[in-house]
């Protein structure tokens, strides 16, 4: 895992097409801004392992 200290406004790059900028810190929270291609989905890890378990069951399904 790479650990990346930015201040708010300042912006990570991933590859060509993907930035994450640092919104705002608030007791503890931060917030990004992410910028992706629509073709890339960009999920929080909760929502993702939702999407991924209701894959699971529809491939058991059939």
């Amino acid at each position: 895992m790479l650990v990346i200290g930015r201040e708010v406004g300042e912006v990570i790059v991933i590859g060509d097409d993907i930035h994450i900028k640092v919104v705002e810190t608030r007791d503890g929270m931060v917030r990004f801004g992410v910028c992706a291609p629509r073709e890339v989905p960009v999920h929080r890890a909760e929502v993702y392992k939702r999407i991924k378990a209701g894959e699971a069951r529809k491939v058991k399904m059939a």
